[in-house]
């Protein structure tokens, strides 16, 4: 097929959940494939059989999209360049197998493990590299093919050079060069019968019209091997560019013991997935003019891959809490109204099915709150501030708050007053607020903190004038956890008093 059009693919494996440094190498490959006008395509992995898992598989789709990472082809999305997904095209490496067999630059080989591990030992202790020796490599394939019809295992390996250096430019990380004294002769097909990481791989790329492999780093030494296979193939091969590691601030790889690293724990956490989106592509990327909120679309119109950086990527939470607050606080009331319910639901504040009234409700109250939160998760303690009102569990400020001989006087005063009106308002109370100053001589913190603590059982909290709305109006609707009005707070709090 023509190589005009830049043709680049993320091809995880089944074995786990998807970690944010490969969702990362993802989200790099899909914003070089949107800006250069090409294909994205989504090849599963899955010829590690002892580990590969169907839920796995489902779990890293549902991630990849979650995350807004839509490709052109794929297992669920078809093409023209399948099956998409290893396990099912073993037929397509049997028939490339055949010939590297035949043309002579492929052989089996039928050296035990025990055999190829002494070899190895023997060359450790020589100060040599405990590579593949070529045993089997002067064997006639007459003789080779009579022995596998025979019943005895065989795996097939590339023949290589045995000297000189292989090179290559990489995209990120410039010119680099491999001594081929280091490599051997690598295995392509188990005496299994399936086919090792890096021939499947070359196969595939080659066959999928592949013109860009963006990785990680770690394949690095992998890409030697796959440069021989494409040689052996005749077949160029596509510009590679690795991608650094992404580490955590120890400068470690990063790992759970620094925190959330699945992109599914990050979406039950409450990362808005444009969030996470934004957070990632800044991972060894950086835009022109420090900007570091952006849209989906303005990365993509920034992007450049020469622009990314060689040197480790740092994952920092509290940078990707930053941007996650920008995005939420940048949503609509309703459209983060309806990312909040999951999480207030979970938590038992909101119905299962909340009507018309309540989501009208929770349009005032999330976005007054969302700016104490970093995430989504965090939200429902925000929100019970407004269901919570427990007299026994006051702290000791509290207390020492309402004792006080100031805390005792106002109560009484805003007591006195709640009972006799018909209706309650942080308007009402701003006036009230000078009579009873005028009536008791309390001033500033000795008359505002009691208020406060008298509506809301707390020394600290949402502010009174977006606090009393919610409450007044909340307080008439039905909840799993019923709300009471301020009247009511101040009346349960006299009665302790």
């Amino acid at each position: 097929m023509s190589q005009d059009r830049v043709r680049v693919r993320f091809a995880p494996s089944p074995t786990g959940h998807l970690h944010v440094g490969n969702a990362r190498t993802a989200l790099f490959n899909l914003l070089f494939a949107r800006r250069e006008g090409g294909r994205f395509i989504l090849r599963v992995e899955d010829t590690d059989v002892e580990r590969s898992r169907e839920e796995f598989e489902h779990g890293l789709i549902e991630d990849l999209r979650w995350l807004g990472l839509d490709w052109d082809e794929g297992p669920d999305a078809g093409g023209d360049f399948g099956p998409y997904r290893q396990s099912i095209r073993k037929e397509i490496y049997a028939r490339q197998t055949r010939r590297l067999l035949e043309s002579g630059r492929a052989y089996r080989c039928f050296c035990s493990p025990d055999e190829i591990e002494t070899e190895r030992a023997r060359a450790r202790a020589a100060g040599e590299a405990p590579v593949y020796g070529g045993m089997c490599r002067a064997l006639a394939p007459e003789a080779a093919a009579r022995r596998e019809e025979a019943g005895e295992p065989a795996a097939v390996r590339l023949k290589t050079p045995r000297t000189g250096a292989l090179a290559f430019h990489d995209l990120v990380r410039g010119d680099l060069e491999f001594d081929l004294t280091l490599v051997g002769d690598p295995v392509l097909v188990r005496p299994s019968g399936l086919p090792a990481y890096n021939y499947a791989v070359v196969v595939d790329d080659h066959g999928m019209g592949i013109t860009h492999v963006i990785r990680g780093e770690d394949h690095l030494a992998n890409t030697v091997r796959q440069l021989l296979i494409y040689r052996a193939l005749d077949t160029p091969p596509p510009v590679f560019a690795h991608l650094s590691m992404v580490m955590g601030e120890d400068n470690t790889r990063l790992s759970k013991r620094h925190g959330a690293t699945a992109v599914a724990q990050f979406r039950r956490d409450g990362i808005l997935p444009e969030a996470l989106f934004n957070y990632l592509a800044l991972l060894g990327w950086a835009p022109p003019e420090g900007r570091e909120i952006l849209s989906r679309a303005e990365l993509v119109d920034l992007f450049r891959l020469g622009k990314v950086s060689r040197s480790a990527a740092v994952f920092d939470y509290v940078k990707l809490h930053w941007i996650n607050r920008r995005h939420l606080t940048s949503l609509s009331p309703e459209r983060l109204t309806e990312r909040a319910i999951p999480y207030l639901r979970e938590a038992g504040l909101v119905p299962e099915a909340p009507d018309e009234a309540h989501r009208e409700w929770l349009a005032r109250a999330v976005p007054a709150l969302i700016e104490r939160v970093d995430r989504l998760n965090e939200l429902p303690d925000g929100l019970r501030q407004l269901f919570d009102y427990s007299l026994e569990s006051l702290g000791s400020e509290e207390r020492e708050i309402l004792t006080s001989d100031c805390g005792r006087r106002v109560i009484a005063a805003l007591a006195e007053r709640l009972a006799g009106a018909s209706a309650f308002s942080y308007e009402i109370l701003a006036a009230w607020s000078k009579e009873i100053k005028a009536e008791t001589g309390c001033k500033g913190r000795d008359l505002f903190h009691p208020i406060r603590v008298a509506l809301t059982a707390r020394s600290s909290g949402l502010d009174l004038d977006k606090l009393i709305p919610l409450v007044e109006s909340g307080a008439r609707l039905e909840w799993p956890v019923p709300m009471k009005s301020c009247r009511e707070r101040v009346v349960a709090l006299r009665s302790l008093l």
